[in-house]
């Protein structure tokens, strides 16, 4: 629902619009569409962002504050002197993270917005039917390079919503710094995680709100010379120009509602599932 609102070309349609000619066309199903490239991109991107992340979070700390040993040659970095790190130098590794994911995964993305971003025709004809059926296509019409439509807008647009995202979580973790009384193992596994559920939840409904123009204009890039569509576009500046000109600028928010409602519960469960997981593997790796 959210790609469809902010990918389609036709006058403003409400969600529960969408929700009904997806429905009228496609069944029940349809509103899975895409789904099986999304956990296809998902697993291998959030796995790359969240380690990513902490990598480029080792490196700000000790660039920060210098050698991770005392005079003993011991060392005294732990998990909660990392998550001091300055607000900013969390929206920086948090940036990096992100661009290094969308660079490795991207054209999954592509495929998947392709797939998502449109609706099926009368009879529920679809223009694309599934991941390898996308990228062949898109290849072949297109060529290779296609699978790249978009990525700059991409890259550019995964430093400030991973930043926003893991910035906000870093500087609630400073505001809010852990208990340090005695408590149960248990105890201190479950606050750690509703913690991160949390502040996952804020940092993902600001990093979306913050970055969805961007999102608007990298999907638009994406469907540019798929099936059905007709819209040409010279480059980023060139899409923004145009679109504005013909939609105004609310097209840029076109469906900013239904991604902050899908981004809290989102970015909580990833947040708080890495959390629980990490914990759960100390020791083992």
């Amino acid at each position: 629902i959210k790609l469809s609102s902010s990918t389609t070309t036709t006058k403003r349609i409400t969600p529960l619009q969408l929700y009904k000619s997806i429905l009228q066309n496609e069944g029940i199903l349809g509103l899975w569409a895409g789904n099986g490239a999304n956990l296809l991109r998902v697993f291998p991107a959030k796995s790359i962002v969240f380690s990513s992340n902490d990598f480029y979070r080792g490196v700000a700390h000790t660039l920060y504050f210098g050698n991770d040993v005392d005079n003993n040659n011991n060392n005294y970095t732990t998990q909660q002197q990392k998550q001091q790190l300055p607000w900013m130098l969390s929206f920086l590794s948090g940036g990096l993270a992100g661009m290094t994911a969308s660079a490795a995964t991207y054209p999954l993305d592509l495929a998947r917005g392709r797939i998502t971003g449109k609706l099926a025709g009368p009879g529920g004809k679809k223009h694309y039917k599934g991941i390898v059926n996308t990228v062949l296509i898109t290849a072949r019409e297109e060529g290779v390079r296609a699978l790249y439509k978009g990525v700059t807008p991409t890259l550019l647009g995964a430093m400030p919503y991973e930043g926003i995202k893991f910035g906000t979580v870093g500087m609630l973790e400073r505001a809010f710094p852990k208990s340090s009384t005695g408590e149960e193992q248990g105890g201190v596994l479950s606050n750690n995680i509703i913690r991160k559920l949390v502040f996952g939840g804020a940092g993902g409904v600001s990093a979306g709100l913050l970055t969805y123009p961007n999102d608007t204009i990298r999907r638009l890039l994406q469907l540019q010379g798929s099936k059905g569509t007709t819209e040409h576009f010279d480059g980023y500046f060139d899409c923004f120009r145009k679109t504005y000109a013909k939609y105004g600028i609310e097209r840029f928010y076109r469906g900013a509602f239904i991604n902050i409602v899908r981004m809290a519960p989102n970015t909580a469960i990833q947040f708080g599932s890495y959390e629980l997981l990490k914990q759960m593997s100390e020791g083992y790796f």
